[in-house]
């Protein structure tokens, strides 16, 4: 009886000890947990804002005041479906109150990442734009307007230049399609798109604000993005006050 006992009584201890040691490993595996929290919490609070993207404002099209005090820029892809929704969806009321206002500037930059036409179509928006800024945007606006499908190579030389006359843009037709034969503008956007991928770029349209960019999720979204805007013109006029 006594040796029962005695069994029972180790039994216990054993039991004991074995909770006594899922205790430990509990506050053990607590501790560490909370510990990792409080790195990631100071990482986020600590971590410096990212350097602004060193832009060259001066060798893309301008839409709007070069004195604007916020300066919006898009990397964009002309056969790309979310650029044209943020052509025609998103970009148009803050052209309406910012940009024709003279408080926002929009450059354009060269993303071509869809498919090979995707750059032709990038040498005839190039060509357009050194023979005139101001007719870029029209056409800037039409190659979205007209824009096919994603999987269709639509933008060959004789659809390029047949859209810039549909216009009637105040350029050198065969000029425009000697430039996009030619590859005349090739450096300019190989430039454009090595920057674009050195900043990893996810995709496009990739939109920055001041140099800095935005999450899809608001510079495709209307309001956060007027939101956004707005937030920037009056930190300007702050800053500027």
């Amino acid at each position: 009886m006594q040796k029962a006992q005695r069994k029972a009584e180790e039994r216990q201890r054993k039991e004991q000890q074995k909770k006594q040691k899922q205790r430990q490993m509990r506050v053990i595996m607590w501790s560490t947990a909370a510990v990792f929290v409080a790195l990631i919490a100071i990482v986020v609070i600590f971590k410096p804002d990212p350097k602004p993207v060193a832009l060259n404002y001066e060798g893309a099209p301008l839409l709007g005041s070069e004195d604007a005090p916020v300066k919006l820029a898009e990397f964009g892809d002309f056969k790309c479906p979310a650029c044209r929704y943020f052509t025609l969806s998103v970009l148009p009321e803050i052209q309406e109150k910012y940009i024709d206002t003279g408080k926002v500037s929009l450059s354009f930059f060269n993303y071509p990442i869809i498919s090979a036409d995707s750059t032709t179509a990038a040498l005839a928006a190039q060509s357009v734009y050194h023979q005139s800024n101001e007719e870029f945007w029209k056409y800037y606006e039409e190659l979205y307007n007209k824009q096919p499908d994603e999987s269709i190579a639509w933008a060959t030389t004789d659809y390029l230049v047949d859209l810039a006359k549909s216009l009637d843009l105040k350029i050198d037709y065969d000029k425009l399609r000697s430039d996009i034969e030619n590859k005349t503008y090739q450096s300019e956007i190989d430039e454009q798109n090595k920057l674009a991928q050195k900043e990893q770029f996810p995709g496009t349209p990739a939109v920055l604000v001041d140099g800095k960019r935005l999450d899809d999720s608001v510079s495709l979204d209307p309001k956060k993005f007027l939101e956004r805007i707005e937030k920037a013109v009056n930190d300007a006029a702050k800053e500027n006050a």
